[in-house]
């Protein structure tokens, strides 16, 4: 007796994970990752100014995108073989490390490389950081825990674009790459001592031709959608070489995932009803989100003729809304579901969309933050529902990836609103100035800059300028029913949900 009692004592007690350290770190990577894309927003232009190639500006952003969307999946799965610590961590220290020589770059050219780089260590902190979470809480905690988490949001939205003002005004624009170090280091410190998993220690086979598979089909792929149309013909031969080369790889992809023994991609997944839906109407949601928050303020500057700051503050009523509404949600799911929880955020989709289907000039900036605020409801009760859905769908080896794929699936849908959305507003524009019995000659696409820039906008004669103003508008209008469109296939979809939650 006396023997075992030793033997009892001798056995080395399993370290305990602190559950709000761990919630804290989480949300500080989340909040690093976050902020980047308002601070960086709001730099560009002194960044341009300093550092010339304005016609690479859409790179700083798309290659950081690109990157984001290429390596999330990827990361998802290795987080399921080797744990979360280790894989975020790795993450963290790459995008800290691309923060650093952002803020060394001596021109566009190295800080669209940089930023690569960011984007490269980026595609871990997302996705890894709401695994984290629903490995450590249950799945009634979980619901109310995702709220927290998309309160990140919604502060990083508000805080960014008044950190990157003050930081390019009264210190340099590349302290705005900077300030992301202090906060990554500590959450790696907070992460390492707070967190303790329990991983199966074995020998994996790990999938790299599927990796790289995967990264070459995605690159191809969002390297169209962001370029054709624009620097590339839709039919240029890049664009068919790039095209023909996504083809290829994704199919060799699936035959890939379809043999190997450890696949990144197991399409066992895809499968269950509740995670495809979900995985389908986010891509949906995205191609939305990006529809209103890319070309709402253009509406708000150029044909309400307001200030950025107020055009700034209509979309910062989607970054209030969808928090709270996220944190509602919380509640929401354990009393009446996933579906319900959804169908309500789906309903909320439609009536913001609707806003902007029927918002005129003479509406003024209140309107459009309305519209704004609702989207960003709709976004909050859909994307939590969905993240909580499918945390308690899949098993611990499986919900890295699952929930990789599902923030994946809003990336794509981003990156396909941004090259669609762009392209009818640029058709719709053209067609209309062409459409005009007055002389528009010398009008372009281009023309509506100066709608942008209150000094010059006065300088346009009032025919001009009324052309230009019922050009953005009808242009816009057209982008809106689109946006309505995709609302509307997002509720089809999320009433297809299940109608029993998954334990």
């Amino acid at each position: 007796m006396r023997q075992a009692a030793d033997d009892i004592a001798n056995v080395p007690m399993k370290k305990q994970t602190k559950k709000p350290l761990v919630l804290a770190a989480v949300m500080l990577a989340m909040f690093m990752a976050a902020i980047e894309a308002t601070i960086v927003s709001t730099a560009m232009p002194v960044i341009v100014g300093e550092l010339g190639g304005f016609s690479l500006y859409s790179w700083v952003f798309s290659g950081y995108l690109l990157m984001n969307a290429v390596t999330v999946l990827i990361y998802g799965k290795l987080s399921d073989l080797f744990g979360r610590k280790p894989v975020i961590t790795f993450g963290i220290i790459i995008f800290l490390l691309g923060s650093i020589l952002c803020g060394f770059a001596q021109s566009m050219g190295m800080l669209i490389l940089f930023r690569v780089i960011q984007g490269f260590g980026a595609g871990a902190v997302m996705p890894i950081a709401s695994t984290i979470v629903g490995d450590i809480y249950t799945k009634e905690e979980r619901a109310k825990i995702q709220g927290y988490l998309s309160s990140v949001w919604g502060i990083s939205a508000i805080t960014g674009p008044a950190l990157g003002g003050l930081l390019v005004e009264y210190v340099s624009w590349r302290y705005v790459f900077w300030v992301n170090i202090p906060l990554g280091i500590l959450a790696i410190i907070a992460l390492w001592a707070f967190l303790h998993e329990d991983v199966e220690k074995k020998k994996h086979d790990i999938d790299y031709l599927g990796a790289v598979l995967l990264t070459i089909s995605i690159s191809s792929f969002m390297f169209i959608l962001v370029e054709g149309g624009n620097n590339q013909s839709w039919t240029s031969l890049p664009t068919l070489g790039l095209l023909t080369i996504g083809i290829i790889a994704i199919t060799l992809f699936v035959f890939q995932e379809r043999r190997a023994v450890d696949p990144m991609m197991p399409f066992n997944l895809w499968k269950e009803r509740s995670i495809f839906i979900a995985n389908m109407a986010s891509l949906t949601t995205g191609i939305m989100l990006i529809g209103i928050s890319s070309f709402l303020p253009a509406f708000v500057q150029g044909v309400m003729e307001q200030s950025p700051i107020v055009a700034g503050f209509t979309l910062t009523t989607m970054s209030i809304g969808w928090p709270i509404a996220a944190t509602i949600a919380g509640r929401l799911l354990l009393k009446i579901g996933f579906r319900t929880t959804s169908l309500f955020g789906g309903a909320s989709l439609i009536f913001g969309s609707m806003i902007f289907v029927f918002m005129s000039p003479d509406a003024g900036p209140i309107t459009a933050a309305t519209g704004s605020f609702f989207i960003g409801v709709g976004m909050g009760l859909t994307t939590t529902s969905f993240i909580v859905s499918i945390q308690s769908t899949v098993d611990w080896k499986q919900r890295g990836v699952a929930t990789a794929a599902n923030m994946f699936m809003r990336n794509v849908g981003n990156t396909i609103g941004a090259a669609l959305l762009g392209g009818i507003l640029n058709n719709q524009f053209q067609r209309y100035i062409h459409e005009q019995e007055t002389n528009t000659e010398g009008l372009t696409i281009n023309s509506a800059n100066i709608l942008l820039n209150e000094e010059e906008r006065n300088q346009l004669s009032e025919g001009v300028k009324q052309i230009l103003q019922d050009g953005l508008t009808f242009s816009l209008h057209s982008v809106y029913y689109v946006v309505l469109g995709f609302a509307i296939v997002s509720l089809i979809l999320i009433a297809l949900l299940p109608k029993k939650d998954t334990a």
